[in-house]
């Protein structure tokens, strides 16, 4: 079993799509990654030779943020948005969408659940 960055990859997949289980990896990084490891993005993962886990490992070390710093990242810059009190930062803060979407009819992702006002 491939484990890169604190991930378990599922060992079924072909690499391209299994380096996708990676926070911070999608679909056109890993075709990236594969390439600069010189390892064929269409064999399984199951079928990686240790050295070809190595290379990618590498890889991924040296020029991508992944998983726990990534995420850390991601927090911060919210976080730093919520302090300094801009528009986007008062969206997170109060959970609503921030990208500039519709609240009045839909938004229920961000809302949560829809809470009627009761009868008296």
């Amino acid at each position: 079993m491939a484990r890169i960055s604190g991930v378990d990859l599922p060992r079924n997949k072909k690499v391209q799509y299994g380096l996708c289980y990676i926070y911070g990896i999608g679909l056109h990084f890993a075709g990236e990654i594969c390439k600069k490891a010189s390892v064929d993005s269409s064999i399984k993962i199951q079928d990686l030779t240790e050295e070809q886990v190595r290379d990618i490992r590498d890889v991924i070390t040296k020029e991508y943020t992944v998983e726990g710093t990534l995420r850390n990242e991601v927090n911060l810059n919210i976080k730093r948005l919520m302090d300094i009190g801009c528009y986007r930062g008062l969206r997170h803060r109060r959970g609503l969408p921030v990208r500039g979407q519709n609240t009045k009819n839909n938004a229920r992702t961000r809302k949560g659940r829809k809470r009627g006002v009761g009868k008296k």
